[in-house]
C-alpha cells in the first residue's frame, strides 16, 4: 500500500487519550476534531532527554529523517520509555511541488496525514496573515503621509506556495519581492519565541526599513505589535497528533533549513521536554544545514542541550554522492558506496565538534544488500561512532529497535555540548567558521552588497547575532553539482538580510532563492478527490 492508504486506514485513538499519555487532561486541550488538538498547557515537571534527528547531504531519493524520528519515537514507547516525538508541519510549498507529503513513510507515519499536509489548524495561514498584514501597514503609513520617513522598506509579504513569478514584483513603484511562509521572518520568529510576551517583543523588533538618516525603522513604530500577536496567539499553542502505533506527537512550526533555520518552535520542544523522559526531533535536510542551525541558533538562544545526535543515511543516498546515474541506484555497487561514504564522514565529523554523541542510523531499503551494509557499518566502526539499521518503513517501531537501545546508551554518556562559534565574533568572522568548519570552504568571497550590508549591521551593533546561512540543501558547497566532501571551493556571499526580531542574521550563498519555484512535474498533478478520499499526496 501506499503511504497515504496505509494512514487512511489506521486505526487512531481519540487525541485525549493521546494526551492521557503525558498526564494532560482534556481541559488544557482545544480539539480539533477527535484526532487533533492544540495544547494550552504550558508545561509539565518532568526533564526529558533531547535527541535530534538529522541525516547527511539529501538526494532525489529521500534520507528519511522523519520516518526514522518516528520509529524511534515508537521505538521508545515499546521500551517502556516515555516518548514525545516534536516535528515541524509541512509547507504546502512542497506538499504540491517536487517533494510531497512530509509526515513520515510507510508503518512510521503520523496521523492525520492529509490534515498535516495541508491545513491542520490553520497555524500556516495565521503566520502568512500576520506578516502580510505588517506589510500592508508599511505600505499604509507611508500612504497617509510617512511621518517615519522610511525610505526604504526592507520587510517581504510572504505566501505558503512555490511561485517563482513572485520572486521579482513592482510594489506602489518600487521593486519587491515574496517569500515562501516557510522562509519568512514571521515564521522564524514563531519558532523562537519563548512565550506570548516573548512573540510581542520580537515582533515590534522587526526591522521593516530604513528612513533618509540611515536609521533602521521598526515594527514596533507602527503600533502594530499588539495585532500581530492578537492574529497569532491561537497558532502559538502546540498541536497534538499521534503516530500510527500512537505515541503522542507534538508538531508546531514549519520553517525550511536551506532558506530558514529549519526547527520546529520552541514552546514546543521545551513543553515535549517537560511532559516525556525521551524527546526526538528534527532538523531539516543535511546536518550542514539542519543541524548546525539547530545547534548555533536554537539551541544558543533558548538553552537547550541535546543528550544524542542521530545521523540518517541511505545506501542509495552514499550511491548518488558516489556517481551512481539513477538508472542503477537500485543495483549492488560496493565501489560506489565505498566512493559516498566521505559525505558521510563530514557530516560524523562536523557533528563531533558539538561534544554530543553521535549515532549513524541507515534507513534501509529493500535494494540494500549485506555487502553494501556492512561497508557502511565497518566505516562507523572506524569512526567510532554507533551504527544502527532502521526499518521502521516496513516494520514500524519494532524496525527501530536496537537504534533506541543505542540512543539511550548515548544519552547516558558524557556530553559537552559546546556551539561553534562564540557571540563576540564579527560576522564575518562567523560566516568564514561556519563555511570552513562545517563547509570546509577554502576561500568565502562577498558581493560588494553583502559587504556594504555587513558593514552597515556591524555599526549598527548586530554582530552579536548568530548567522543563518541559506545555501543549496544538496552540497556542502553553494553548487548543487559538487556531491560528496568537496574540498579547495569558494562560496559567494551574495547578500545578506537582518531578522532582527528572529534574532539572526540571514546569509544567502551563490543563487539561492528564498522563494522556491516549482518543477517540470509538479506534485499536484499527482493529488485529486476520488471518492471521498484524497489520492497522490505521499
Amino acid at each position: 500500500m501506499r503511504d497515504i492508504e496505509i494512514a487512511q486506514k489506521a486505526i487512531k485513538q481519540d487525541i485525549r487519550e493521546i494526551a492521557s499519555k503525558l498526564n494532560i487532561s482534556s481541559d488544557d486541550l482545544i480539539l480539533y476534531g477527535y484526532d487533533k488538538a492544540k495544547i494550552s498547557l504550558s508545561t509539565g515537571d518532568k526533564k526529558a532527554k533531547l535527541v535530534l534527528v538529522t541525516a547527511i547531504n539529501p538526494t532525489p531519493y529521500g534520507e528519511g529523517k522523519t520516518t526514522v524520528s518516528i520509529g524511534l519515537g515508537d521505538a521508545l514507547n515499546k521500551l517502556d520509555k516515555n516518548s514525545v516525538i516534536v516535528l515541524r508541519e509541512p509547507s504546502m510549498g512542497p506538499v504540491f511541488g517536487i517533494k510531497g507529503g512530509a509526515t513520515g513513510g510507510g508503518y512510521s507515519q503520523v496521523i492525520p496525514m492529509e490534515d498535516i499536509n495541508l491545513h491542520f489548524t490553520g497555524d500556516f495561514h495565521a503566520i502568512t496573515a500576520a506578516n502580510d498584514l505588517l506589510c500592508s501597514a508599511i505600505d499604509n503609513h507611508i500612504f497617509h503621509g510617512n511621518k517615519l520617513d522610511i525610505q526604504e522598506v526592507t520587510f517581504k509579504r510572504c505566501l505558503d506556495v512555490n511561485d517563482r513569478a513572485l520572486r521579482k514584483v513592482e510594489i506602489d513603484g518600487r521593486s519587491s519581492s515574496f517569500s515562501i511562509t516557510a522562509a519568512s521572518e514571521m515564521m522564524a520568529i514563531f519558532c523562537l519565541a519563548s512565550s506570548l510576551d516573548d512573540l510581542r517583543r520580537r515582533l515590534g523588533n522587526i526591522v521593516i526599513g530604513y528612513n533618509s538618516n540611515g536609521d533602521f525603522v521598526y515594527a514596533n513604530d507602527l503600533n502594530i505589535e499588539g495585532a500581530l500577536t492578537v492574529i497569532l496567539k491561537d497558532a502559538f499553542l502546540p498541536n497534538l497528533v499521534q503516530t500510527l502505533e500512537h505515541t503522542p506527537t507534538i508538531i508546531h512550526g514549519g520553517p525550511f533549513a536551506n532558506i530558514a533555520h529549519g526547527c520546529n518552535t520552541v514552546v514546543a520542544t521545551k513543553l515535549g521536554m517537560s511532559l516525556g523522559d525521551y524527546v526526538i526531533t528534527e532538523a531539516g535536510f543535511g546536518a550542514d544545514l539542519g543541524a548546525e542551525k539547530f545547534l548555533d541558533i536554537k539551541c544558543r538562544k533558548s538553552n537547550l542541550s541535546p543528550s544524542c545526535i542521530v545521523l540518517v543515511a541511505t545506501i542509495k543516498a552514499l550511491k548518488y554522492n558516489g556517481g551512481v546515474s539513477n538508472e542503477d541506484i537500485s543495483i549492488e555497487n560496493c565501489d560506489a558506496v565505498e566512493a559516498g561514504l566521505p559525505n558521510l564522514g563530514r557530516h560524523i565529523e562536523n557533528l563531533k565538534k558539538y561534544g554530543v554523541p553521535v549515532v549513524v542510523c541507515l534507513n534501509k531499503y529493500a535494494t540494500d544488500t549485506d555487502s553494501e551494509i556492512k561497508i557502511v557499518e565497518n566505516y562507523c566502526t572506524d569512526f567510532k561512532v554507533d551504527f544502527s539499521i532502521s526499518t521502521a518503513y516496513i516494520d514500524g517501531g519494532t524496525g527501530a529497535v536496537d537504534l533506541a537501545y543505542k540512543v539511550i546508551s548515548s544519552c547516558e554518556k558524557v556530553c559537552q555540548f559546546k556551539l561553534l562559534y562564540e557571540d563576540s565574533l564579527s560576522l564575518t568572522k562567523k560566516i568564514e567558521k561556519i563555511c570552513s568548519e562545517i563547509y570546509r570552504a577554502s576561500k568565502v568571497e562577498y558581493s560588494d552588497l553583502a559587504l556594504k550590508k555587513l558593514k552597515q549591521l556591524e555599526d549598527m551593533s548586530k554582530s552579536n547575532l548568530p548567522i543563518c546561512v541559506a545555501k543549496t540543501q544538496y552540497s556542502f558547497s553553494d553548487d548543487a553539482k559538487k556531491l560528496g566532501a568537496p574540498t579547495d571551493f569558494s562560496v559567494l556571499v551574495r547578500d545578506v538580510c537582518l531578522y532582527n526580531g528572529a534574532e539572526f542574521v540571514t546569509v544567502l550563498l551563490g543563487n539561492i532563492m528564498t522563494m522556491p519555484g516549482l518543477p517540470i512535474s509538479p506534485n499536484y498533478e499527482r493529488i485529486n478527490y476520488v471518492d471521498g478520499k484524497i489520492v497522490g499526496l505521499d
